[in-house]
């Protein structure tokens, strides 16, 4: 799928985004996402009737808990601002509280501001910081 390996190729140009996409590949998480321990739920976005957007979230069993995760939430640049993202945000909230989930949980790189201010806007607040340290 386009918009998955748009989003990794975004991720892995951000501060931090090397070390969260890994050897990642789209048919890999693709893969992942539809036949892992905990499938995924993919969501698309549409605008003007072209999908210009994606979001992939899926359920973990944490300390007797269920969470959702974010796994992957994409919009095409010229399609943000419009209410895509916050639309496909609105239905992995739906979907995560209608299997079981407690919470949702989704990553914003360092310094990438507008992620950040976006689950904000969504009701997501920051928990937990991890900062990491190379041993080389």
């Amino acid at each position: 799928m386009r918009l998955v390996g748009e989003a990794l190729t975004h991720a892995a140009s951000m501060r931090g985004g090397p070390a969260l996409v890994g050897g990642a590949t789209v048919e890999g998480l693709l893969a992942r996402w539809a036949h892992g321990d905990a499938p995924a739920r993919m969501f698309v976005g549409e605008y003007s009737g072209a999908v210009v957007g994606v979001l992939a979230v899926g359920p973990q069993d944490r300390e007797d808990q269920r969470r959702g995760r974010i796994e992957c939430c994409y919009v095409e640049h010229d399609a943000r601002g419009v209410g895509v993202g916050t639309a496909l945000m609105e239905a992995a909230v739906e979907w995560c509280a209608a299997s079981g989930c407690a919470e949702v949980d989704a990553l914003a790189l360092p310094g990438d501001r507008a992620t950040k201010q976006r689950l904000e806007a969504a009701g997501f607040t920051a928990r937990l910081l991890t900062l990491s340290r190379p041993l080389d």
